[in-house]
Formats: C-alpha cells, sequence, structure tokens
C-alpha cells in the first residue's frame, strides 16, 4: 500500500469525523411526516439468538447475555461494520415479541448516547445509508413504548445523520455503498419532517448513478450477484419510497429497475438461490423474490449473458457458467479467479458449487476463496487464472486487486441435438504456459445430465514454443493440471465402480454419478463451503481430475448424470438442512 493511498484513508476518516460532529450540532428532525412502511425482511431464527445475547456477525460468535452491544470488544473491524449497520435490526423486529423489542431498544438508543454526538467507527456513508434505512423501516417498532425524551433524542439522532449524509455521501466508492448512502439519504428526506430539501438532490444523484453504474444489460462493474440484487432492492425502495409520497421515478431510476430484474432472474438457480460468484453469496433468504415481486418487472433475460455468465437450463437442474473476463481495477478488490468456473443445481438442491467468499473468515480465508482452486474449473500448474496484486484500500477497507486475468474470453451458446450447449475459452495461461482453456458443457433437455469437455491447447507459434519451454523446464514431465467440482455439503459422495467414478446422494433422494473418459486420475478429496452466517467453514466434498499436458492439445471429457434409477420428478418438501445444522451450531436458547 502506498503512502499517498495511506494518506487519502486517513483523510477520508477525518473528514467523516469533521461532518459527523457538525451534523450532531445542526437543527434535529421533528417527526416522521408518514408512518414508514417496514420492507426488510429479517431472520426469526436469528432474531431469537440475538435476544438471547448470541451475538454472531463476521463469522465471530460471542456470548453475551444481557450485555448492551456497545460493551462488546469486537473481534475484527468487520463484526463492528455488522453491529454498526444495523441490519440485525430486521432480525429482532421478525420476532416481534417484547423481550426482542426491549432488545432492539436497549441497543438503538445505547447507539444514540454513545455514538450520537458525531463519535466512533459507525460514522460513515455507507453504514449511515444502512443505519437509516433501518431506523426508518422498524421506527413504529422502536418508539412504541418510548418517552418523549427518548423520541426526541431518536429524531435528533435521524437528523444528524441524515445532514451528516448530505455532506458525505459522494465520499463513498461508486457502486454498493454509495447506492446504500443515497437510498438513506432519500428515506430520511421523504420520512422526516424538516429534511425535505435533500429529496430533490439524493433523487438526482441516486439517478445518475443508475446511469454511471448499471450497464446496459442490467449489470455492474463487479459482477458480483448478490451485489446486484442489493443494488436492486436499494432501487426497488427507493421507488416504492418516492412513489408513496406522490413522486414519480427519475427515467434512468426505472430504466435500472427494468434493467436488472431480468438479469437476476437468470443468475438465479433452480432453488431460486444466486450463483454465488466474485466474493456473493446466496442472498439472504426471500430477499430476491421480494425484490423481483415488488419491482413489478415481469421481463426475462434473453438468451445471451447475464453480466458475463451464461445459463443452462434443462427440466429442473440449472447450470450458471462465469463466461467473462474477471473485474478490472477497483471493481475488482472482492472478484474471483473463476473464469470458466460453474455451479449445477437440481431442483432444490445445489449439486456442484464454488467454495464462496471467505472473508468472514479472516484474510487467508479470504484470499484462498478468490483464488482457481477453490472453484469449479481448471486449475494448471498450480497457478490460479488471474493473480492478486498489491493490496489497496476501498473505502476504509484494505482489499487487493486481480491482476494478469484473462482478457480474451470468447463463448457461445447454441442449441445441441438432445439440450443446450456453451462453448466457452480464456488466455489466463496463455502469457505464463501458452496454453488457451476451452470448456464445453452440454445439458440435456430433462436436465437428466451434463456432459463436459476440457481442452488445453497451444494455438500459435508463440503459444507452442512457450509451451516447449514450459516442457523443457520440467524434463518434459508434462505440466500438472487439476480439475476440480466442489460438492455442496449436503452431498454424500463416495467412489464408486471400482474407483473410476463418484456416487452422490442428494437429500432430495436423487442420486448423481460423476463419470470421465479415463485421461485423467479421479479422486474424491476433502474441500469446504464458506457462507455467511457461520461460525467456521462448512466441511464438504470436491472431484478432482488430475493429470499433465503433454502435447500441444490436452483433452478431458467427463460428465454428470442422473442415475437410472432416480425418478422423473421427485416430491422434495423437505426443509433444507442448513438451517438445522446453523441452530445447532449457533446454539438455542429454547
Amino acid at each position: 500500500m502506498s503512502r499517498l493511498q495511506r494518506w487519502r484513508a486517513a483523510a477520508g476518516r477525518a473528514h467523516n469525523r469533521y461532518h459527523a460532529l457538525r451534523a450532531a450540532r445542526a437543527r434535529p428532525a421533528t417527526a416522521f411526516l408518514s408512518a414508514p412502511e417496514p420492507r426488510t425482511v429479517g431472520s426469526f431464527a436469528r432474531g431469537r439468538q440475538l435476544a438471547a445475547g448470541n451475538l454472531l456477525f463476521a463469522g465471530h460468535l460471542v456470548e453475551a447475555p444481557g450485555w448492551p452491544i456497545w460493551d462488546v470488544t469486537p473481534p475484527d473491524p468487520a463484526f463492528e461494520e455488522e453491529i454498526q449497520g444495523f441490519t440485525w435490526l430486521d432480525d429482532l423486529a421478525a420476532v416481534g415479541e417484547p423481550r426482542s423489542r426491549a432488545v432492539a431498544q436497549d441497543w438503538v438508543w445505547g447507539w444514540i448516547e454513545r455514538y450520537g454526538s458525531g463519535h466512533g467507527p459507525g460514522w460513515r456513508p455507507d453504514l449511515a445509508g444502512r443505519r437509516i434505512i433501518r431506523w426508518t423501516h422498524h421506527a413504529l417498532f422502536l418508539l412504541r413504548g418510548r418517552s418523549s425524551e427518548q423520541s426526541d433524542a431518536f429524531y435528533r439522532a435521524l437528523g444528524a445523520q441524515t445532514l451528516y449524509l448530505s455532506r458525505r455521501w459522494s465520499a463513498t466508492p461508486p457502486g454498493l455503498a454509495r447506492f446504500e448512502a443515497l437510498t438513506g439519504l432519500l428515506y430520511a428526506g421523504l420520512s422526516l419532517e424538516g429534511m425535505e430539501r435533500f429529496v430533490p438532490g439524493a433523487q438526482a444523484a441516486l439517478a445518475r448513478e443508475c446511469t454511471r453504474v448499471v450497464d446496459d444489460e442490467g449489470g455492474l462493474p463487479t459482477r458480483c450477484p448478490e451485489d446486484l440484487l442489493e443494488v436492486f432492492t436499494l432501487l426497488t425502495w427507493a421507488g416504492a419510497a418516492l412513489t408513496e409520497t406522490g413522486r414519480t421515478l427519475d427515467r434512468e431510476h426505472a430504466g435500472a429497475i427494468e434493467r436488472i430484474a431480468p438479469t437476476l432472474r437468470a443468475l438465479r438457480h433452480a432453488d431460486g438461490g444466486l450463483a454465488r460468484f466474485h466474493g456473493g453469496g446466496r442472498g439472504a433468504e426471500g430477499r430476491l423474490d421480494q425484490a423481483l415481486a415488488a419491482s413489478g418487472v415481469r421481463r426475462r433475460g434473453g438468451k445471451g449473458l447475464a453480466m458475463g455468465f451464461a445459463r443452462l437450463q434443462g427440466g429442473r437442474t440449472s447450470v450458471v457458467v462465469d463466461a467473462a473476463p474477471p473485474p478490472t481495477g477497483p471493481a475488482s478488490y472482492n472478484a474471483h479467479a473463476s473464469t470458466l468456473a460453474f455451479e449445477l443445481t437440481s431442483g432444490r438442491r445445489p449439486l456442484v458449487v464454488n467454495c464462496g467468499s471467505g472473508a468472514i473468515f479472516g484474510s487467508d480465508w479470504r484470499r484462498a476463496g478468490r483464488a482457481t482452486p477453490s472453484h469449479s474449473a481448471l486449475c494448471l500448474d498450480g497457478y490460479s487464472s488471474a493473480r492478486l496484486g498489491a493490496p489497496g484500500f476501498i473505502g476504509a477497507a484494505r482489499r487487493e486487486m486481480l491482476e494478469d486475468a484473462p482478457t480474451r474470453v470468447p463463448c457461445e451458446l447454441s442449441p445441441a441435438e438432445d439440450g443446450t450447449r456453451f462453448e466457452g475459452g480464456h488466455d489466463g495461461y496463455v502469457a505464463t504456459h501458452g496454453l488457451t482453456h476451452a470448456r464445453t458443457l452440454e445439458l440435456t433437455h430433462d436436465g437428466r445430465a451434463l456432459a463436459g469437455e476440457d481442452l488445453l491447447v497451444a494455438i500459435s507459434d508463440r503459444d507452442k514454443r512457450l509451451f516447449d519451454h514450459r516442457m523443457d523446464a520440467v524434463r518434459l514431465s508434462g505440466l500438472p493440471f487439476q480439475i476440480r467440482f466442489h460438492l455442496h455439503p449436503d452431498v454424500d459422495a463416495e467412489l464408486d465402480m471400482n474407483g473410476t467414478a463418484v456416487s452422490m446422494a442428494l437429500r432430495s433422494g436423487e442420486i448423481w454419478v460423476f463419470r470421465h473418459d479415463l485421461g485423467a486420475d479421479l479422486r474424491l478429496e476433502a474441500s469446504v463451503y464458506l457462507e455467511k452466517g457461520r461460525l467456521r467453514p462448512r466441511a464438504a466434498q470436491q472431484v478432482v481430475l488430475s493429470g499433465r499436458a503433454m502435447e500441444y492439445a490436452t483433452r478431458v471429457r467427463w460428465s454428470f448424470a442422473k442415475a437410472h434409477e432416480t425418478a422423473i420428478a421427485i416430491r422434495d418438501l423437505a426443509p433444507a438442512a442448513a438451517d438445522d445444522d446453523e441452530a445447532d451450531e449457533n446454539g438455542d436458547d429454547s
């Protein structure tokens, strides 16, 4: 990290403190103009745990029954950021009991007492926007039974955060953080007496960001599906708030919602969850359906790529492939080296996955999760298809950009004899080994089989010379490669047919079988599944095909197929077992 980057980060923090202190001394808001409509959806189970004092944030569990949350020493900055953003208020409100209300009120007024004067780590534009949205959504829940003095303190704190946002929203990086800040400012202007003057500026700035950040195909520069869902949700909330107060959405705002909705539908698996790429998870339970319904947009995506991802659908099976170059520059701070990686979901059950983002488990897990071996993709000679560069800052967070990433990723979706075919390639290994990776996937119409082929090929004379040089360096022993297929933790897998196949049982009762053309060695190895809301990575398995590239072209064919005895339609109504696992892991207060 350069001296200039450190100076800019320190200057940004100083500006935040200065404007927070000024805002805390300004004229407060006095009341709500109208009863706010709660739109956020929380988790009842998580709310029960919070009310019992089990604080699970950013991969850390702190047991503090009866303690104010602000008296807890945060284990790391990510924990601090989560509690300062107040998304936990959604979970306490989802419980809706006197006990959870009392906890929520204690924590909100505790924040006002400790940080409301403009001090503390929560005075950051994106966190202030996130906080205002939650306080506004749950104002009726929070204010019930409060004294006039307590209500005045609540409005005073809301007004101070609004004034602070009006001066500092532009300091947030473009993207999700800025959308959070602007949506919070717009919410406050529409909801609070005395803050109406901020509505025109916030509305115009939001429209500009829609044009600047959301591309013509409804995608974001980060290419993160969960980021796209969060931005879409904020835009629908802002749109609903404008409509309810008799205002009209700007054309740019409405257009962004129209573009994003079909893209999100294309990025959704058969089980309703988002594909997990570039630092994103499946999305909060119910968030995607709620946002799509609120948008009123019925249009589905076309037959091309959606934010650089290809989708194959057959029967109740979905496949999503990363089919474009990874993000570059500041947009790549959370990006993964996942080019041509794919995920496969059968009905309500994920089968082939990527490991996911390890950010909540620390920097080492975060870096590991971004590497190619953590994806269902081909890895050559221990290299990722893109490398992590020197660390820098995105806002207050220290991150590494992707470097030496693929720049040419041609791909095509076309009809096949019995389904849909995807063909793609990338040049991520050309500069280092002279080899282009090409992948073909073919999903049958009924979704019962996925056939795949991975090819490593030296195309140009220059590529062949580099490959020869690499071969000479290893005394013609070949360049090692691994093709990895990470399995969801709920999949029970075992080697079958004398070690030439893998049998995989899903909790729905489906049986899938993995086979290959014997052009590589087959192993079943340990893997991990990284997801938010967990104390630790979940143990999983991965199918690994290993071989060596000995010639200018090396080809490996493989397939996933449902066993013949697996019924065409399976009645799968059981709740996801992961919910039970999480309850066991976090403890139960009942």
